[in-house]
């Protein structure tokens, strides 16, 4: 089969690496996947970049949809033919979906509504699963205001839609006009340019200095400063899937403590059980209601993997970047 690999650390051009690998077979409880989309998520680009490697060869990616062909023993035969997304495909595994088949255990291969394309089935599994748990983790938001900062990204556009439909009013952050319009698209009542304006001073003029009940926030080391200017109101959620600088951060303790503010973090990969059936359960039901707007950035072929990855880290990427196998 056709597929994309690296085997060490370093720039797209420099270490991706196109050609044949054998075909797969599934193992006990595992399906094959003929895969048609791979998405290419910004952990991707990381990863490739400077995460140390867990195997001798990685085909990257986690996220992307296609047809099961092939099933290993106790899988039953009706599932061959399904339409399926995928996810997790490369989370401590050496093999992600950046080639023409992907084996998976039979619960990583989602049944994929007829009405939706491949390329679109290669946006859910890491965007659309972060913002539905973000959404859980909020709780009720029927009636509440909620901040959520980069509402136009990939995560931040599923995550905007996802909070309306639970009944909120969302304010979203955003960094150009580009992305201030996807939010609005995807239903945020009012968006904030974070590099123009003061976000924490204008969320409290647009909630007449109450504040908002949730933030759902894709960058815990610039957010996280808001909490001491009481954008959050008094036993309030955060809810952080995601930080551009780790490591030890400041908090404000005194705010969090005081205004009993309810933090809660996660990694999308490493949803407990529950969790993952719950989000996909509730993602499935939008699904297939046809609820939620999609947005494929721009395709690629799989031979021009690095030229994704760069179009990835060149930042202007609106939604999610797909190969097309």
């Amino acid at each position: 089969m056709k597929a994309v690999w690296y085997v060490r650390n370093g720039a797209a051009r420099e270490v991706l690496e196109y050609g044949e690998l054998s075909d797969p077979e599934p193992g006990i409880g595992e399906v094959r996947v003929k895969l048609h989309a791979s998405g290419i998520n910004p952990s991707d680009v990381k990863f490739r970049l400077r995460r140390p490697l867990d195997f001798e060869q990685i085909v990257p990616h986690s996220d992307g949809a296609g047809t099961i062909d092939y099933v290993g023993p106790g899988v039953g035969s009706h599932r061959v033919g399904q339409r399926v997304w995928v996810w997790n495909a490369q989370w401590r595994r050496p093999w992600g979906t950046a080639c023409e088949y992907v084996v998976l255990p039979e619960v990583q291969a989602v049944p994929l509504p007829d009405a939706m394309s491949f390329e679109q089935g290669a946006c859910l599994g890491i965007p659309a699963l972060t913002a539905v748990q973000s959404i859980r983790l909020a709780g009720s938001l029927a009636g509440k205001t909620v901040l959520v900062t980069g509402a136009g990204s990939a995560v931040g556009h599923y995550a905007t839609q996802m909070a309306v439909l639970e009944g909120a009013r969302v304010i979203g952050t955003a960094g150009s006009g580009a992305r201030r319009e996807d939010a609005e698209q995807a239903g945020a009542f009012s968006v904030i340019d974070y590099k123009q304006t003061a976000v924490g001073s204008r969320v409290l003029e647009l909630t007449q200095g109450a504040g908002v009940d949730a933030v759902i926030d894709m960058d815990f080391s610039s957010t996280a400063a808001l909490l001491s200017e009481n954008v959050l109101k008094t036993h309030g959620v955060y809810v952080c899937y995601g930080s551009n600088t780790t490591g030890v951060l400041p908090v404000d303790l005194k705010t969090l403590l005081w205004r009993s503010i309810d933090l809660r973090c996660f990694l999308v990969y490493d949803l407990l059980p529950d969790d993952r059936a719950a989000c996909i359960e509730k993602l499935s039901g939008w699904l297939e209601q046809g609820r939620l707007q999609h947005r494929v950035a721009k395709t690629f072929r799989l031979r021009q993997t690095a030229a994704a990855h760069e179009f990835v880290e060149s930042g202007s990427k609106r939604g999610t970047v797909v190969l097309r196998i």
